[in-house]
């Protein structure tokens, strides 16, 4: 997951520089605290490095992703990589799903679909939506994986539970269509109705297709029925 780095260090500063202080990533400096302000990326990236190397997994996370965006350069071919699992096997989930996809898409790794579905499920389990939307997928499609639907619907399940309105809409056509769930039309029009409210035109469009041929049903506010989701 790319994330301009700046706007990322300002954020985890603020979240965490007081509520949770092994992980906080250290404040730019100001004039006020008698020290000059970094003028470019690489007094950021000094100042991250040396949280870092302190064990602060997200001065890591940040530091990596900085190279990835390009805003400094990586010293060597390995130091996306170092930092990044650095960061991942201390616990951070946005991490974690970064580390994966460097194995899912063999991004300066040799693609290894193992490690990846391993710390996409480590991501997917402190719920992470694009990990549990791409350990979804992985499943459907049996991609580097055995093809397993109910497992898909699952984590499908854990991202719709959270709100994602494309996750409610794959739900919903798996509850139609019976795809690793039991056909069920009254969730299906549940979830569908769930994602045409987030401004799906096409769960809008399948909803009216279903409502027309079944009964219709009252929108609830409260999420549908659910299904256990793995680790939890």
């Amino acid at each position: 997951m790319r994330r301009n780095a700046v706007i990322c260090l300002l954020a985890l500063s603020a979240a965490h520089a007081f509520a949770d202080p092994p992980d906080a990533v250290p404040e730019a400096p100001t004039a006020e605290s008698g020290r000059a302000k970094p003028a470019d990326p690489l007094g950021v990236a000094a100042d991250l490095e040396h949280a870092a190397r302190s064990g602060n997994r997200l001065a890591a996370y940040t530091l990596a992703m900085m190279m990835v965006n390009g805003e400094v350069a990586a010293p060597d071919s390995g130091a996306i990589w170092r930092w990044l699992r650095q960061a991942a096997t201390a616990g951070l989930a946005d991490a974690q799903f970064s580390f994966g996809q460097l194995y899912d898409r063999g991004l300066g790794v040799p693609r290894a679909p193992g490690t990846a579905r391993h710390f996409y499920t480590l991501a997917a389990r402190q719920g992470h939506l694009q990990a549990q939307i791409t350990l979804g997928t992985l499943y459907f499609i049996g991609d580097g994986v055995v093809k397993d639907e109910a497992q898909a619907a699952r984590w499908y399940l854990a991202a719709a539970q959270a709100g994602d309105a494309g996750a409610q809409y794959i739900v919903a056509h798996m509850y139609e269509h019976g795809y690793g769930l039991h056909r069920d039309l009254v969730q299906a029009r549940q979830w569908y109705a769930q994602a045409a409210r987030q401004g799906d035109p096409v769960a809008a469009s399948r909803l009216a297709g279903l409502t027309s041929v079944a009964p219709p049903i009252a929108p609830s506010p409260d999420r549908p029925a659910t299904l256990p989701v793995p680790g939890r």
